[in-house]
């Protein structure tokens, strides 16, 4: 099983997603940046890093969100979702090739793969509850 840790980050009442390559698994889909959890890493040293890899930023974890399993034709994937925030930088575009801050409202527009699909309403409660 693949292991994936991602990072619902929110800014502003906005959560940033990024958009897969096309010469990638899950081509053009929309995602939540992350990446694979590494052998003797914890989930928390691998969101850290691959969020410093893939956008340049540096981040505090906020809060865990929860996680999913999905079978795909590649293999069965488990990802665990925090929500961060930004302690320095800008995101930038080193893996993903269009990155877009959405509202609760705006990000239900865009196509994901379907492990991300049960952490979408999850990410809405929690700019909805910024918002109250």
């Amino acid at each position: 099983m693949i292991k994936v840790i991602a990072a619902g980050i929110i800014k502003n009442n906005k959560v940033l997603i990024a958009q897969r390559p096309k010469n990638k698994t899950l081509a053009l889909k929309w995602e939540f940046p992350g990446g694979k959890l590494e052998y003797n890493e914890t989930t928390e040293e691998c969101l850290i890093r691959e969020i410093k890899e893939e956008l340049d930023l540096d981040i505090i974890i906020d809060k865990y969100i929860g996680e999913n399993s999905y079978k795909y034709d590649f293999g069965e994937v488990k990802m665990i979702l925090y929500t961060v925030s930004i302690k320095s930088g800008e995101p930038k575009l080193l893996e993903h090739i269009a990155l877009k801050w959405v509202t609760a409202k705006e990000i239900s527009n865009y196509e994901f793969p379907n492990i991300d699909i049960p952490f979408i309403e999850l990410i809405k409660k929690e700019l909805n509850a910024i918002n109250n």
